[in-house]
């Protein structure tokens, strides 16, 4: 009997220190789960500062995209003023063209004009000269 209570006590000897050590991991498991929690709470934290972080520079980023639409805008309408100057430019060297020619003609026929000028002074120094040396009138064939 004394070996039935040995063996007995061996296994009640042995269970509890197996429940020592189950005991010990379920505490083990306990904190690790605590440790773990306290993980994802601080990375739940971080998370919240990055979604922030994004939306701010979102926020940012359409602020400057905005002011980029409104510059694209404004050089937009300034380059259609250019195109508007620039046609008008090109009418006024088309009128000066124009003038231009005007100007050649009336040249043209002052130029003439001049010849036609030239021919009668001639004519008149001919018949000045015709006054002051009346034998070439009265004997025209006499040179």
């Amino acid at each position: 009997m004394c070996a039935g209570m040995a063996g007995m006590g061996m296994f009640m000897f042995n269970m509890g220190r197996d429940m020592s050590t189950m005991t010990n991991a379920v505490t083990k498991m306990g904190s690790d789960v605590s440790s773990m929690a306290g993980d994802m709470r601080m990375m739940t934290g971080r998370m919240s500062v990055m979604a922030k972080s994004m939306v701010d520079g979102q926020a940012g980023m359409s602020a400057d995209f905005a002011r980029v639409r409104a510059g694209m805008e404004m050089m937009t309408g300034d380059m259609a003023n250019m195109a508007g100057d620039m046609a008008n430019l090109s009418h006024n060297i088309s009128s000066m063209t124009g003038a231009i020619e005007i100007m050649n003609q009336s040249m043209a026929n002052m130029t003439q004009a001049m010849l036609r000028m030239d021919g009668n002074m001639a004519h008149m120094a001919v018949d000045i000269n015709k006054f002051t040396r009346p034998e070439t009138i009265m004997m025209p064939f006499s040179r």
